[in-house]
This record gives structure tokens, C-alpha cells and sequence, in this order.
């Protein structure tokens, strides 16, 4: 048994202070004191979280899902352990068909090895397929080339694919949309020139998710509403955020805060330049170019980003006016719930001790997984 103490325990609804946190590889209570034959953990006064989920992330330390290579997948896992995220969705991209077989196989292993008790980085949970049933005219850095007409049956034959963005008003994308969700696949609105009134039917045949709201699709106007007016107005929608204050500007994130509440995700988006320096990088194929927290294609067209999970939650503290725990939910507990996942999620009794102990700034000093350190700060000195 051990017990984390002199922390900030991050609950679903309130910070605990005072207590400390006992578990072994499952969270058993939050107490007064650990007990006898306790191994402890000093928290130092930082703050104990949950281990973040990431549902939107294609990269990071040099490596893309869409590579195909298990190496760079688990290269992908070591590396946002350091930022407290204990659970993954490698994310495709539009590329060629056999590449996305390809990966989909990759992920598939992935997610068998991260489930060993020597692994130490996070768990990939599945994957999020972004295309390639998506709309030319809002493929943003997508390849063009490799868009395809919405096929359930290429994607129902991978039961990892978890979650996919389509464009609903596609020819023959609707019907997808159906098909997909009735089989449990979580279904989102991304990358499309819908109207209102067509992402409002995509809704109704089952997609329940809008992909980085804002971005990649049409825009909320008075008169027509578009993709973010129909995602904002339905309360069976989650949306996700990518909050760098660049993508979405961060005088929008108390609105979005206030508007979604529980149904508020923070993804990334991140490409393989994520954790490295500025430079020139590749994404599904195609250079782009990073400068601070810029990725844009030759073009200007925004790529991805190379935001860090935990620095989307202090971006959320810090423009979004979110307690720590609405903050630290939109990064875990929210997702887990979208994705039916009640073994993660929260710091919470019988639920996996995926822990993350962050400071003030959200920077993240120690990542524990199913109550193992598989990161430390300092370490990768």
C-alpha cells in the first residue's frame, strides 16, 4: 500500500487539503493519515490529479500515429507521461489508405503492450481515426488526395477505431455517421462545410462530438449558425477545446466553459514536433513549419499544435476562470465519461491510480500508473 501526502488531492468537485491519498494499483480513499507499513509520497504541496486523458493527439518527440511505426507510437507514450497523461488515443490523419492500415495495426499492438506491468508510459485506449471521410473545401492540413466517401464497413473491420471526425454532408457521409455510432464508435463533426441544419442531422443519426470546435469548420454566425452554433446549441454534444490561445482566442474560453460545462474536452491536436524545438517538421505527409506555438503549413494554413496536456488545464485556470478540479476535469474526467471509461478519470475509490502531481503552474514532477512511478522529474537529466 502506498499514500501520497502533503498534497492537494483533485477530486471531481472540490480540492482537498489536509489528507493524503492511499492506494495501491487502484485508489482505495482518500484519509487522515496513511497507517502503518505505508510506503508515502511527499507531494510537497503540489497538486494530486488524476492522470490526463488525451482523445486528439498525432504526435509528439519526433513521431506521428500515421508513421506506422510501434517504435514512434511508443516513443509517443514515454513522452506525454511527463506531461501527466496516463491515457492516449493515437489520432490518424487523411493519409493513403494502406497507411492508415498500417497504423490502425501499429495502434492495435500499442494497445495490448501498454496494458503489461512493466510499461511506463501512458495506456493507448483505441483510436481516433481524423478522416479521411472529411470535406475538401475544410481539410484544413489534411492531404486532399487521400480524402475518401464515408465507408463504415473499412472502419468496422478495426474494432480498436474508437473515434472518428466526418464531414456529415459528404455524399453518402450521413448514412456513415449512422452506421458508425450504432456500433458505438464515437462519432464527430470536423473538417466539414455543413450548415446548421446538416450538422443538427448528424446529431440526430447518433455523432455526439464536435472536432476542435472552431476550427476546420463553418463558423457561428447570426443568421446561419453553422457547425459551432448547431454543436454549442445541443446539449447532447461534447466539444473539444485545443486551448494554446492560438487556435481558439482565450477570451472565448469562459463562454465555451459556461456554454458546455461537463461536456467540454481538451485535446491538443499535437503534432510530431511536440516537445521539441522550432523548425521544420512533417504532418500526414505534408512540411510544416512550427514557431512558438504556431504550426502552419507553407501556406499559413494552421497544422496541428504543440500544446502539452497539462498546459492546456493551466491555460484553463488562467483565461478560462476554471477551478483547478473543472479544469483538471476537462482533461480527464470529461473524456473518460465520452468514451465510457469508468476506471479513469478521478481520483475516486475502485478507479485506476493514474496519477499526475503537478505545481502551481501545472508542471508535472511525478506520473504514476496503476500506482507505479513511470515518471519523475529530473530523471530524464
Amino acid at each position: 500500500m502506498k499514500a501520497i501526502v502533503n498534497g492537494k488531492i483533485v477530486l471531481p468537485d472540490h480540492v482537498e487539503e489536509g489528507r493524503c491519498l492511499l492506494f495501491d494499483e487502484t485508489i482505495r480513499e482518500v484519509c487522515d493519515r496513511p497507517g502503518e507499513n505505508v510506503e508515502t509520497l511527499d507531494a510537497r504541496g503540489m497538486y494530486v490529479i488524476p492522470g490526463l486523458f488525451d482523445i486528439h493527439i498525432h504526435g509528439y518527440m519526433g513521431q506521428d500515429a500515421s508513421d506506422g511505426s510501434y517504435e514512434g507510437l511508443k516513443t509517443m507514450a514515454e513522452g506525454v507521461a511527463r506531461n501527466g497523461v496516463t491515457a492516449f488515443l493515437p489520432t490518424t490523419m487523411t493519409v493513403s489508405r494502406p497507411e492508415l492500415e498500417t497504423a490502425f495495426a501499429q495502434i492495435a499492438r500499442l494497445m495490448r503492450e501498454s496494458e503489461g506491468p512493466l510499461w511506463r508510459g501512458a495506456r493507448a485506449l483505441g483510436v481516433n481515426a481524423e478522416g479521411p471521410f472529411i470535406n475538401p473545401k475544410k481539410k484544413g492540413a489534411q492531404a486532399g488526395e487521400n480524402i475518401l466517401p464515408g465507408e463504415a464497413e473499412f472502419f468496422l473491420r478495426y474494432p480498436q477505431i474508437v473515434q472518428t471526425t466526418i464531414a456529415p454532408e459528404m455524399p453518402g457521409n450521413l448514412e456513415c455517421v449512422r452506421a458508425l455510432a450504432k456500433k458505438g464508435v464515437l462519432v464527430s463533426v470536423g473538417h466539414t462545410a455543413a450548415t446548421f441544419e446538416e450538422a443538427a442531422a448528424a446529431f440526430d443519426a447518433g455523432a455526439r462530438h464536435a472536432t476542435h470546435l472552431f476550427n476546420a469548420m463553418t463558423p457561428l454566425m447570426h443568421r446561419e449558425p453553422g457547425v459551432v452554433g448547431a454543436a454549442l446549441s445541443d446539449e447532447r454534444v461534447s466539444c473539444e477545446l485545443i486551448a494554446d490561445t492560438f487556435h481558439v482566442h482565450r477570451g472565448l474560453f469562459k463562454l465555451l466553459r459556461k456554454v458546455k460545462g461537463g461536456k467540454l474536452v481538451l485535446i491538443t491536436d499535437c503534432t510530431r514536433a511536440g516537445g521539441l524545438a522550432d523548425g521544420e517538421y512533417t504532418l500526414g505527409g505534408q512540411p510544416i513549419f512550427v514557431q512558438g506555438i504556431e504550426c502552419r503549413l507553407a501556406d499559413g494554413t494552421i497544422a496541428g499544435s504543440v500544446l502539452k496536456l497539462n498546459q492546456a488545464v493551466a491555460n484553463m485556470v488562467r483565461y478560462g476562470g476554471a477551478e483547478v478540479w473543472e479544469a483538471v476535469n476537462m482533461a480527464s474526467l470529461h473524456p473518460a465519461k465520452l468514451h465510457g471509461r469508468d476506471d479513469i478519470g478521478a481520483l475516486l475509490p475502485g478507479r485506476r491510480a493514474d496519477i499526475a502531481i503537478a505545481d502551481a503552474e501545472f508542471t508535472v514532477h511525478r506520473t504514476l500508473l496503476g500506482g507505479r512511478t513511470i515518471y519523475e522529474r529530473g530523471e530524464e537529466q
